[in-house]
This record gives structure tokens, C-alpha cells and sequence, in this order.
């Protein structure tokens, strides 16, 4: 189990039987809006308040990455293109839609929906 609080830690949650098991996994120093597995469970993609896109990769234990910040509004959610974990589509609250290449954090696509966007 995956949680953040306010503050921008993440949290893992080891839970078995009636005992768990917590750990820190990282700070990132902002409010985290969104977490989302990757299909396989190989990559969480952490989204924040202020629009920064981050990855997290849990067997590898270290930091989460940051990936890109917000061009033109704060995302609001952001979740993997699948099949695989190459790309990510995001979601800004102006509307924005955006593609990205995950391994770099180059933007490949834009569409503008010209709508505020609440959900994704």
C-alpha cells in the first residue's frame, strides 16, 4: 500500500496478516495529487500540487525522479499509455492534454481541449 500526505512524503505500507510494516520511500517537498502504478507495477508516477511530474521505481529503492514540471497549468492527474511504460498522457486544469516520453521527459504530443478540465 502507496500513500502520500500533505507534506510530500510517500509512504509504502507492508501489511500482512495483522502486522504491518512502514517505510519512507521519498520526499519530494510538495503535496502529491496522484499516484499511478504502471501496468506491470514497475513504475508509480507521482503527480503534485505544483504541476511536477515524478517517477518512482520500487525495486530500484532510491528517490523518485523528477520528470518534468507543468508548461502551461498544473496537471491535474497523469496515468501510462499502455501496453508498456515508455509514455504517460497528463491532464492539465486548462485543458491541456500532453504526451510524454517517460525515459527523458520529452513532451511528443498536444491537444488542447479548450475546456477546464475537474476529472481525469
Amino acid at each position: 500500500l502507496y500513500f502520500s500526505a500533505q507534506e510530500g512524503i510517500l509512504f509504502f505500507y507492508h501489511v500482512k496478516d495483522l502486522q504491518y510494516e512502514m517505510k519512507i520511500c521519498a520526499d519530494i517537498l510538495q503535496p502529491i495529487s496522484s499516484l499511478v502504478f504502471s501496468p506491470d507495477y514497475t513504475v508509480l508516477l507521482l503527480v503534485t500540487d505544483q504541476g511536477t511530474l515524478y517517477t518512482y521505481k520500487p525495486a530500484d529503492t532510491g528517490e523518485a525522479v523528477k520528470l518534468l514540471d507543468a508548461c502551461s497549468s498544473c496537471f491535474l492527474a497523469a496515468d501510462f499509455l499502455t501496453p508498456g511504460n515508455k509514455y504517460c498522457v497528463s491532464a492539465t486544469v486548462s485543458g491541456e492534454v500532453q504526451v510524454w516520453f517517460l525515459e527523458d521527459g520529452t513532451c511528443l504530443s498536444k491537444l488542447n481541449l479548450d475546456i477546464e478540465v475537474h476529472v481525469i
